[in-house]
């Protein structure tokens, strides 16, 4: 059914047009059909072609998009991920309700170069993987449907679509970059319909003085104009965030290229955006011409920031802690293709967290983030992704250009924004003979000169990269306290001796690796070897596991443990520091990278907050107990199966609560109420020293804020007995795993008693002999075929072949008695 008028967008009410412009627009999701590999030539993507028959080679794999080409190999151990072209192709039921309407795709995003096809004629090539982009396909359907080939694809019309992520030094990002550079469609491919005249985009720009007394929104547009259509009605509405018309604009207009200025709107008292009360404003547009009627619908909001020299940030008038963290469009199973659904679980686990920042790392990411980050109340830094290895010639400088523009076209609309990214670590030299600082300083200065002519309400920022950062607005140095370099303990100092060397600082990146499930009753044993007072930042190698000086990334255990104190040493330390700006933990989620084959789970940066799956681990719940403001409550351990000590040892135990108190139970007993102190490390004073039983303990806590309580339970197993070298491997079915369809097997290494040895960290490899699959290649601790013991144990998951279901696990490790287990499942 056609629907028209304002009385169909007032029940839209917040809900956006996927596409600008769009009359009628649909995600394209099913029906598709992938080849990871190249063909010869578009013919052989559409001829015809008998089962069996040499044309049908070669065979084609039915998908859904977004698709990924690496959802598998991103996270394989052994092998590179791939690199190269792609094709997709589908048949579309062109259907245009509108009388010489165009017919659009409209890409989400698609990595990295792309070309359109129907049937044979090559529509459009795009080069960049995360901005978006439009395909018009009107004239190309028009010819095939009155071709003699139309009649063999029964009215349908062959759209035919190429993606190659192939290395190429003159593009960006640079493959020396720490994560995957994807190939495929990705994110979402709308099919739209649009009147002959439509909307390409409407540009709002939203502000207020500190105060908020005085809000004024400028509107703007470009338009698809094929046809040259000279003059068109213009109607505006403006909605507040309660779904009421404030605002009604009817005029006459000449229809221009490119962005024209259309109206100008004043508002007093405007119900302001912020992280606390995320107020949205809906603009709806119509534009009625001799081509027809056209309609767009989308939001803005009203707020007023400072970055105060030298010190904090101040949000409508008062100071804002940027509490934040960094996301990658990355995620298990599925690499950067991502649904809906999957981004939107994200999104929301970050703001339970109490985060209201995000940098985006390191590329324009999909419409749906930013959508989130506006209705959820997250402060947004986004970025292009000239990260790493110099700069190339002509060819690369156009591109940046290219996806500056596009990220600053397509998401200024969004009040979560407040900075444009223009680089990072662009300090790193490695893709080009010459490195030469001067002609990255100028390449910046334009970037930055273009950024504020687009958008002169946002700051500019860039993170690592000395020579640049009188350049840019906002400046983020190296500081790795704990990690790459020095302790810790170091953090605020160094912090407050970058704070004055820029009149505008933000600290972006911090944190530390941690193997999920592996804890440590005594994670700094190595601490000492650890030199102070020569820096925190990160310097060339400093990443990698061997070489250097003694740092936590190469000396370090990897533990849970370890990454706990961090964190939780960093987020007491920023409550001292009235001058700071925020800071942003690098990253929320472990993602997949080329560059790190020997982490515990190869191929996998595992700093992440959550793992790939977006399981959390123990440092989710530290920054909620510092920046949520619901009460919670945590006993530190829930993902520490086996802790371990002398029979009457006392062991610590900790809480992470954002309660004033609480009070600790051990089998029943009380161990008394402590007083919530953040300054009191580690966990704000919430420890206790109590007695752990051979066996399972029950441990409980009570929270109190006021009349509110909140409780958290969990038990542990306390093993007295001590170990020597691991032997061998035992792999046993795990009892308590009800999930459908898929088995758990769980491996244990023991010494030659028979005794779990709780630090054995060895490499082991999973195997299966008979019917059935390992779900491996997740990049988890419990979903990748190799991966490094934590405290001695590891899992995988087997999903079963139902017609034959005996097969054969195994499990091996250098140095280590094989183990095997016979599975059958009915």
């Amino acid at each position: 059914m056609k629907r028209t008028g304002f009385l169909w967008m007032l029940l839209c009410g917040v809900l956006a047009c996927y596409h600008a412009g769009a009359q009628q627009s649909v995600r394209i999701t099913q029906q598709w059909e992938f080849l990871r590999s190249d063909l010869g030539g578009i013919w052989e993507a559409v001829r015809p072609a008998a089962e069996g028959s040499p044309e049908s080679v070669p065979l084609w794999t039915t998908i859904t998009l977004p698709h990924c080409f690496n959802a598998r190999d991103a996270a394989e151990p052994s092998e590179n991920y791939y690199q190269g072209p792609g094709w997709y192709r589908t048949l579309l039921d062109i259907k245009n309700p509108y009388q010489q309407g165009r017919t659009l795709l409209h890409f989400e995003g698609a990595g990295q170069k792309t070309t359109v096809y129907v049937y044979t004629t090559k529509i459009t090539t795009h080069t960049g993987g995360y901005d978006e982009w439009t395909a018009d396909i009107t004239d190309a359907v028009q010819a095939f449907l009155k071709s003699p080939e139309a009649k063999r694809f029964k009215g349908k019309v062959p759209v035919s679509v190429r993606c190659d992520n192939s290395r190429d030094l003159e593009m960006i990002p640079s493959s020396m970059s720490d994560f995957n550079v994807y190939g495929g469609l990705y994110r979402y491919v709308n099919l739209v319909y649009a009147p002959l005249l439509s909307f390409d985009n409407i540009q709002l720009q939203a502000v207020t003085d500190a105060a908020g007394k005085n809000g004024a929104l400028a509107v703007s547009a470009s338009f698809r104009n094929p046809a040259q259509v000279t003059t068109a009605t213009l109607e505006l509405r403006l909605l507040d965030p309660k779904q009421q018309v404030i605002k009604e604009i009817r005029q006459d207009i000449q229809i221009r290229s490119g962005e024209q200025h259309l109206t100008d709107i004043s508002i007093k008292k405007p119900a302001l955006w912020s992280p606390e009360m995320p107020q949205l404003y809906t603009v709806q547009a119509r534009l009625t011409s001799s081509a027809g009627v056209a309609e767009w619908s989308g939001h803005t909001g009203f707020r007023h920031f400072e970055f105060v020299e030298h010190g904090p940030f101040l949000l409508n008038g008062k100071r804002l802690l940027l509490q934040g963290t960094h996301r990658h469009e990355d995620h298990a199973a599925v690499a950067a293709a991502m649904t809906e659904d999957m981004i939107r679980r994200e999104m929301t686990l970050i703001k339970n967290m109490g985060a209201n920042f995000i940098r985006l790392g390191h590329y324009q990411q999909s419409r749906i983030v930013l959508q989130l980050c506006d209705s959820l109340g997250i402060l947004v830094w986004e970025e292009i992704p000239w990260c790493r290895g110099g700069l190339g010639g002509e060819t690369y400088r156009q591109q940046a250009r290219n996806m500056l523009t596009s990220m600053i076209s397509q998401h200024r609309n969004h009040p979560a924004v407040i900075l444009w990214g223009l680089g990072n670590e662009n300090d790193w030299p490695g893709d080009f003979p010459e490195f030469d600082k001067q002609q990255i300083r100028t390449f910046m200065s334009e970037l930055n000169t273009m950024a504020h002519q687009q958008d002169s309400t946002r700051k500019t920022t860039i993170r690592r990269c000395d020579f640049c950062k009188d350049i840019v607005d906002v400046y983020s140095p190296s500081i790795w306290a704990g990690w790459y370099r020095g302790r810790y303990t170091e953090y605020k100092q160094e912090s407050i001796n970058e704070i004055a060397k820029v009149p505008h600082f933000f600290h972006a990146e911090w944190g530390a690796d941690s193997h999920q499930g592996r804890f440590a009753e005594a994670p700094e044993q190595f601490i000492r070897q650890v030199a102070t007072g020569k820096g925190a930042d990160e310097r060339s190698g400093d990443f990698a596991l061997t070489g250097g000086n003694a740092r936590a990334s190469k000396d370090g255990d990897w533990s849970e443990s370890y990454a706990v104190n961090l964190v939780d040493w960093h987020l007491k330390e920023q409550e001292t520091m009235p001058q700071l700006t925020g800071s942003a933990y690098w990253v929320f989620k472990d993602f997949s990278t080329p560059l790190r084959p020997e982490n515990p789970v190869p191929y996998v940066n595992q700093k992440g907050i959550v793992a790939r799956d977006l399981t959390p681990k123990e440092i989710y719940y530290v920054f909620q107990s510092y920046w949520l403001k619901t009460p919670v409550a945590h006993i530190y351990g829930h993902n520490w199966p086996v802790r371990w000590g002398s029979a009457g040892e006392a062991k610590e135990i900790r809480v992470y609560s954002n309660c004033p108190e609480a009070e600790l139970f051990v089998n029943g007993k009380s161990q008394g109420v402590k007083k919530r102190n953040s300054q009191d490390f580690p966990a704000a004073g919430l420890r206790w020293q109590a007695s752990l039983n051979e066996g399972a303990n029950h441990i409980r806590v009570v929270a109190r804020n006021g009349k509110q309580t909140v409780t958290d339970e969990l038990t542990w197993q306390y093993q007295t007995a001590s170990w020597s070298a691991p032997r061998k491997l035992l792999l046993t079915l795990d009892t308590s795993w009800h999930e459908a369809g898929t088995l758990r097997i769980l491996v244990k290494a023991v010494d030659e008693k028979g005794v779990l040895c709780l630090d054995a960290a060895n490499r082991i490899e999973f195997s299966l002999a008979g019917d059935g699959r390992l779900l491996d290649n997740l990049g988890t601790a419990g979903g990748s075929r190799v991966v490094q013991l934590a405290n001695g144990q590891a899992s995988i998951l087997v999903r079963p072949d139902r017609e034959n279901p005996n097969s054969v696990v195994g499990a091996a490790g250098k140095g280590l008695e094989t183990g095997a287990l016979m599975i059958s499942h009915q």
